[in-house]
């Protein structure tokens, strides 16, 4: 049965909601109305193989019917600047510029500065046509805007300084391009002037704009450029194009360049959405749909690879026309959480409103509930992995990657969600995924509809999440939920309340709050259960000034769809390296024993146990099984305890030595392949037939106050749970463990720990 799972899309304001808070729903659809219910989710699977689509219907004040508009996905960043008319061309001369670096020329023009407004054909600007020629296009009061068009084609990715220098009292204009030389290409220098016709309109009334023009006056934008802009400016006096390209950024006190109407400088808040202009107007804009800052600009020399040390060489701005940050749609309906509500996953479910009978017609948008002030605690809390959620967001990597059915091993299928996106590409991608001018998407978030973090939606992640969730609840096992945001943003006292807490089946992206917060919680005694594979992985982080997005930098290693441009590799948001957190002395394997090996592409395996898994202090573990029996050699969807992605033991990589590797994996086949980290020159042998770094291994360790540490290894441990009724080996060892960790009896971390 197909279900039509986009008809009616929608987002959170925040994605997770303490009980006894407010959540405001954006919600659009064609349909006029749409029927609201609220799920707690137990399973999110809708596949009939597995548990079942399980679910509470929770009664709420949002139940029922609403109005619902259709409400358009505007992507593309821009720089707006409010100027009262500052900004206007006003005297005899006006001349501005800046340095561009087209990523993408386009089958349209794309605007570079200017107050130019589509709608009403009024105000000027400055941008590249279809064929990347620097224009400038200008309103007439009567009779339509002029384009004026230098005949010379720019190169993508090539730094070029665009200038235009209005004559207004003789009524001419001049369009300039400048080439600086680079390596063995020399400079170059093309300059044409044009005859301004009579009866120019340079006021469209609207904000000044950088990377981008009005296509209205309702704040709707077109024309995005596809690059870097850096140091745009303005004067109103007559200067030649090279001795404006060469005006200095770092004006004296008390001497500013004498015409100096703005000069905005990127370098300045890197880490901000505002832009500044450091000329004596004070001409400050912000930044819309959250473009790429910390990126290397025109002066980049290659001797700093972090902003914070050399400002000046990354005083640039990658604007995309596909960027996206917030939707910003009109609120649909805002509930109230109740006080007494329990945490967990939760979900809007939306259908057709009144006698619209298609049933096959559902939705849903996932948030989460996590305990309010007013909650009762459990002894455990289970941590969702809203980092690694945003970072797949809408992933797109069956569609345009091309590699992707030899990577997987099988003939490419495209789910409903998969279509939609191809053909709404404004819905916003993954951090997998490109920009339409080929360069990596480093921001994800939640402000936007999220395909495949729902039921109904694609499988990986939440909705394998979710099984654990169900075993929970089969197990009668009392658990509160909360989401890594709330340890970035808490740290440690997020999980002080717990004695024991869960991270589930792929807890891959995690910022420096959330990995300190873990490991303080750990050295005070806190028990922790790692339940996945390729888990604490990448170094990321919230966006401090979009603290709905996540940022991802791919550094120069680790299993990435794309690399970051050499010098880019720092995290605009907090200036951290955005790499794997090996790279930065805090492998996986330093928190929690085990860290990411291999990916399996074919045959899941499962574990047998070792020799440690006799010593005394695991005993516990493997009550009710036997010591040479098969661990997991079943499981929902993927047939084996041990695949996907699996973590391995390494005492080099900061293991504890006194971590016990109670399992290994076994049965793993050429299909199962190591991380790019994992070797260092390809050779044969690499594969998990010969290969014996690749493998899971679960392992225990004691920490310091009576805690203790187990991880499993395994992005698909967590889908063995619920194999044959919830009666297996991989259920009673979890079991066991779980019941351990919330005994309050401490554990003793053996001498010379």
């Amino acid at each position: 049965m197909i279900y039509k799972t986009n008809e009616y899309l929608g987002y959170p304001d925040r994605i997770s909601v303490p009980a006894g808070e407010q959540v405001k729903f954006h919600l659009s659809s064609k349909r006029p109305r749409v029927k609201v219910e609220v799920l707690r989710l137990r399973c999110g699977d809708v596949d009939a193989n597995g548990p079942g689509f399980k679910y509470e219907i929770m009664a709420s004040s949002i139940d029922g019917e609403h109005a619902c508009l259709d409400q358009p996905i505007r992507p593309g960043s821009n720089a707006i600047i409010e100027h009262d008319g500052v900004l206007v061309p006003a005297g005899a001369h006006w001349t501005f510029g800046a340095y561009v670096y087209p990523t993408r020329i386009a089958d349209n023009a794309r605007a570079v500065m200017g107050n130019w407004c589509q709608g009403s054909g009024r105000g000027y600007a400055l941008e590249l046509d279809e064929d990347g020629r620097p224009a400038l296009v200008i309103g007439r009061a009567e009779g339509g805007p002029v384009r004026f068009v230098l005949d010379v084609k720019m190169r993508e990715r090539v730094w070029a300084f665009m200038s235009c220098a209005l004559d207004l009292a003789a009524a001419s204009a001049t369009v300039s391009l400048i080439v600086p030389a680079d390596g063995v290409r020399p400079a170059a220098a093309h300059s044409q002037s044009f005859t301004l016709p009579q009866g120019l309109d340079v006021d469209s009334g609207l904000p000044f704009l950088i990377a981008a023009h009005h296509l209205n006056g309702d704040r709707q934008y077109a024309a995005h450029f596809d690059g870097k802009i850096e140091a745009p400016r303005i004067f109103s006096r007559q200067l030649d194009a090279e001795e404006f390209r060469v005006v200095d950024r770092d004006l004296r006190t008390g001497a500013p360049q004498a015409g100096l109407v703005a000069l905005w400088d990127f370098s300045d808040g890197i880490s901000t959405l505002s832009v500044k202009d450091i000329s004596p107007n004070c001409l400050h804009g912000s930044l819309h749909q959250l473009p790429r800052r910390g990126v290397t600009g025109f002066y980049w020399s290659g001797a700093v690879h972090d902003f914070r040390l050399s400002p000046r060489e990354y005083a640039a701005i990658h604007f995309h026309s596909d960027d996206i940050y917030d939707c910003q749609w009109q609120t649909t309906c805002v509930l109230d959480v109740p006080d007494e509500w329990r945490s967990g996953v939760y979900a809007l479910r939306l259908t057709p409103a009144g006698g619209d009978p298609d049933s096959l017609c559902e939705s849903y948008v996932t948030f989460f509930v996590t305990p309010g002030k007013r909650s009762r605690r459990a002894d455990l809390v289970v941590v969702a992995s809203v980092g690694t959620y945003l970072a797949y967001a809408n992933s797109a990597l069956r569609l345009y990657q091309v590699h992707f059915e030899t990577l997987m091993e099988h003939v490419l299928w495209l789910p409903l969600d998969d279509v939609f996106m191809q053909e709404n590409p404004e819905i916003g991608q993954s951090t997998y995924d490109c920009h339409v001018d080929g360069s990596g998407r480093a921001y994800s978030s939640w402000l936007r509809p999220i395909l495949n973090m729902r039921p109904r939606g694609y499988w990986f992640n939440l909705i394998n999440d979710t099984h654990i969730l169900d075993w929970l609840e089969e197990k009668g096992i009392a658990y509160d939920l909360i989401t890594d945001v709330e340890l970035d943003r808490e740290g440690a006292r997020a999980l002080a309340p717990y004695r024991a807490m869960m991270t589930p089946t792929h807890p891959e992206y995690f910022s420096f709050n959330m990995m300190n917060a873990i490991m303080a919680y750990q050295n005070a005694g806190g028990r922790h259960i790692s339940m996945g594979g390729n888990a604490f992985y990448w170094r990321c982080g919230f966006h401090p000034a979009a603290p709905a997005a996540l940022e991802v930098r791919r550094g120069m290693a680790g299993t990435r769809t794309w690399e970051s441009e050499p010098g880019e590799v720092h995290l605009a948001g907090t200036g951290e390296p955005g790499s794997l957190w090996r790279h930065s002395g805090f492998a996986p394997q330093k928190l929690v024993g085990v860290g990411f090996s291999a990916m399996i592409n074919d045959t899941c395996g499962h574990y047998l146990r070792t020799a440690e898994s006799e010593d005394g202090r695991v005993a516990f573990i493997f009550e009710g099984t036997s010591r040479h029996e098969r661990l997991g050699d079943f499981g929902f969807r993927y047939n084996g305890a041990v695949g996907s992605e699996i973590d391995r033991y390494d005492l080099e990589l900061g293991a504890p030595r006194h971590a016990l590797r109670i399992a290994t994996s076994e049965g793993l086949g050429a299909g199962a392949l190591p991380t790019p980290e994992e070797f260092r020159t390809v050779v044969d042998g690499l594969d998990g037939t010969q290969n014996a770094l690749v493998r899971a291994d679960m392992v225990f360790f004691e920490t310091a106050n009576g805690g203790a540490v187990f991880a499993t290894g395994s992005i698909t441990y967590g889908m063995s749970l619920g194999h044959n009724n919830y009666d297996n080996n991989i259920s009673t060892i979890t079991l066991n463990v779980v019941n351990r960790f919330l005994d309050p009896r401490p554990f003793v971390m053996p001498a010379g720990a």
